[in-house]
């Protein structure tokens, strides 16, 4: 059986499974309809896989924002397994690069890299930074709604108390999801906001409390020295937190993500990714270089408006929305 057979099983194995695959077909439509169009058409053109398909592949995979380094692993890779496997046809090849997709995302960790760090029985802190614009806030009270559909008592803590009207939006997202948010006037020091939101959190036995942070001070240093002094809080309050530090990303904005990823990853020892607005890119491939280029795993990925649609992250699944046409397309 082909990896793409198996993948396609995989996804049409029950209920929940096959939910999970719609959400990744639907929101990954603009970065499919580029991504598996543009390798249809190259594998039209090239009878032979040579040099020159290579090159052009990988051209095909730096337009999606896959990242250099990270097309160059992959080609590389490619290129042994197709010597090993023998393929010559370029129709044979569509399976090997799903398959190769998946390897270099997990790299040597296994699946669940992307599951999100809450301990049983005591307080989990999560940390969300990022700048502003990104959906930072939205994504806090999505996550909170998750989080309270699963049974935990959340918390929210509206650390962004620079931005004009920050602590309102995270307000209306508390009431949304019914959980607590604790908070202080605008302008107020964000570290002791996140203090009060601890002591709150302790005393009304919360499982989780998500803290948001600022996404713009009056230049980077003044914002990362605030995120440290914030994170220094939550250390010394709670041993052990925070438990993830989770940096939001805009898909949209490509490679531009991965500098921000890394200037938030030196402040903070960011843990992992939610990626937003993946439903609204063609460079969905952006979630391949942020996880090979930086390894931080992506947790979550925005597919939508809707408050269901922030999906835990799932490198199967990935693939599959990239390739989603194909494999339906092909018979059971």
């Amino acid at each position: 059986m082909s990896f793409m057979e198996k993948l396609k099983g995989k996804f049409k194995q029950n209920e929940e499974t096959e939910e999970v695959s719609a959400k990744y077909k639907e929101g990954m439509e603009k970065t499919r309809n580029s991504f598996s169009g543009k390798i249809n058409d190259l594998i039209a053109r090239y009878r032979n896989v040579d040099e020159d398909f290579f090159e052009e592949l990988e051209e095909v995979l730096i337009s999606a924002d896959v990242g250099v380094m990270t097309v160059m692993d992959l080609v590389e890779e490619l290129k042994m397994e197709v010597k090993r496997q023998n393929i010559k046809d370029t129709k044979e090849i569509k399976d090997v690069i799903s398959e190769k997709l998946v390897e270099i995302y997990y790299g040597d960790d296994d699946e669940e890299i992307e599951a999100l760090h809450i301990e049983e029985n005591q307080l989990s802190v999560i940390l969300v930074v990022g700048v502003n614009g990104v959906g930072k806030t939205t994504s806090i009270g999505k996550l909170a709604h998750k989080l309270k559909q699963d049974g935990k008592n959340v918390v929210l803590a509206a650390g962004d108390t620079f931005r004009a009207g920050a602590i309102e939006q995270l307000d209306v997202w508390g009431e949304r999801a019914d959980v607590d948010v604790v908070k202080q006037s605008a302008g107020s020091d964000p570290a002791a906001v996140i203090f009060d939101g601890i002591k709150a959190a302790k005393s009304r036995n919360a499982d989780v409390l998500i803290c948001d942070t600022a996404g713009r001070l009056q230049n980077k240093v003044n914002l990362m020295n605030e995120l440290s002094k914030v994170k220094r809080v939550i250390e010394r309050e709670v041993p052990g937190a925070p438990h993830e530090v989770l940096l939001v990303l805009d898909a949209t904005t490509g490679q531009n993500a991965m500098s921000q990823a890394k200037t938030f990853s030196d402040a903070t020892d960011v843990s992992g990714i939610v990626l937003t607005k993946l439903d609204g890119t063609a460079k969905g491939g952006i979630v391949l270089a942020i996880r090979n280029e930086l390894n931080i795993p992506v947790k979550y990925v925005g597919l939508g408006e809707k408050v269901e649609d922030l999906q835990e992250f799932n490198a199967h699944a990935f693939v599959y929305g990239l390739f989603a046409d194909l494999l339906d397309d092909s018979p059971e």
